[in-house]
């Protein structure tokens, strides 16, 4: 009986952790330029090749979970960017890889330039209220990782973990 309950808030937890996260993403691709992806997917081809899932979580590492285009936003960019000649893509074991043309080297040289669209190509939150949501986000999505490969101990000690965080935070601002 214990264990359906703990299983039963970690699913909720989780499914918490996932929607407020999900909240987050959401507002944060809506605030996104058109052409970023674009400009995102030229600059990380411009290091080296990468397949589509390689280029998603580069963008999402290099925002610091700020940004993760979705499937739908980087694959049809890739598309378009072969039909117009800047990028070849073939097939290695089971995944479609993406390099420059030499057209695309030029054009991604051309924005080398300008700042990378991870850094300022939407409107990260700013301030106290900002960088305190933003290391919420961070611990959320760690929290998150941990529920989903870690070994009961390891759940049990992130538990601790943010259970003396939260009491930590509400000691802040406690009038007591």
């Amino acid at each position: 009986m214990k264990n359906s309950a703990a299983d039963w808030s970690i699913a909720s937890a989780l499914q918490t952790i996932e929607e407020l996260g999900g909240q987050f993403k959401r507002n944060v691709d809506m605030r996104m330029r058109k052409g970023d992806v674009r400009s995102a997917v030229l600059r990380l081809l411009n290091e080296s090749p990468m397949h589509g899932y390689q280029i998603i979580s580069e963008i999402d590492t290099r925002s610091d979970g700020a940004w993760k285009p979705s499937p739908g936003s980087v694959y049809p960019t890739l598309q378009m960017l072969v039909d117009e000649g800047l990028l070849d893509s073939k097939e290695t074991k089971g995944r479609r890889t993406y390099s420059l043309t030499s057209a695309g080297v030029e054009v991604a040289a051309a924005e080398a330039d300008k700042p990378a669209p991870w850094e300022t190509g939407f409107d990260r939150p700013t301030g106290p209220r900002g960088t305190l949501a933003m290391s919420g986000v961070k611990i959320a999505k760690a929290a998150a990782e941990v529920a989903r490969v870690g070994s009961p101990e390891q759940m049990e000690k992130a538990a601790k973990i943010i259970d003396d965080a939260a009491k930590k935070l509400s000691a802040i601002v406690s009038h007591n």
